[in-house]
């Protein structure tokens, strides 16, 4: 009777080289991650959620195109990477501007809260995430240094979908983090706070974002 087939030590590699470098670039909270938890915290989890999708599908999606062609897409972004950065950092201040003057509208009155869809959210959060060329650089750099990890196409969808996982389930995270501080803050002065807070703590990384 013949040995049942294991998983080969180049998949496990890949495996493994996809989840740490997903969450590597995940785990730092940035003004995304920031924004995420906010807008989890005014809306639900299941908004959040939306968004904390839209956000790995993005790292997935530049995983698979450093997988793919890492040097040329790096050597390509490289001379637009500062301009990306700071049209980045730019819609993010919008946003911390946007936060704030939410949070200062509804001080003293009751909340009035339009409401996001999750697939508004997961397009939002994509449009962000993609504005942002890091990332691709990034995973190019991991893929460049690493070869041997990712040789074959089997091994390169593995390395893909670590990535998505990984960062998948932190953004994930973010979005539970954020939908249960919306339901401990729940009076208007400390929805007036939280937004408030939200919005120097996006407008500060983001203009970290744009100096680094």
């Amino acid at each position: 009777m013949a040995s049942p087939e294991v998983i080969s030590p180049d998949v496990l590699g890949a495996a493994l080289s996809g989840l740490v470098t997903g969450w590597a670039i995940a785990i730092p909270i940035g003004a995304v991650g920031a924004f995420l938890v906010t807008l989890s915290s005014r809306t639900s989890f299941r908004v959040g959620a939306a968004g904390a999708l839209g956000i790995a599908t993005v790292d997935g999606g530049y995983a698979a195109v450093a997988v793919v062609a890492g040097s040329a897409v790096a050597a390509l972004l490289e001379p637009a990477a500062r301009a990306l950065t700071i049209a980045s950092g730019v819609v993010l201040l919008v946003i911390a501007a946007v936060t704030a003057t939410h949070a200062l509208g509804t001080a003293g009155r009751v909340r009035e809260v339009r409401p996001v869809r999750p697939a508004t959210a997961y397009a939002m959060f994509v449009g962000i995430t993609a504005v942002n060329p890091t990332t691709v650089v990034y995973f190019a750099a991991v893929v460049l240094g690493n070869q041997h990890l990712v040789s074959g196409p089997v091994e390169g969808a593995v390395f893909v979908l670590a990535a998505f996982v990984a960062s998948a389930s932190w953004q994930l995270l973010l979005a539970g983090g954020g939908a249960a501080l919306g339901r401990v803050a729940t009076g208007h002065r400390a929805h007036t706070v939280t937004g408030l807070v939200s919005a120097v703590v996006i407008a500060g990384l983001a203009v970290h974002t744009m100096l680094t």
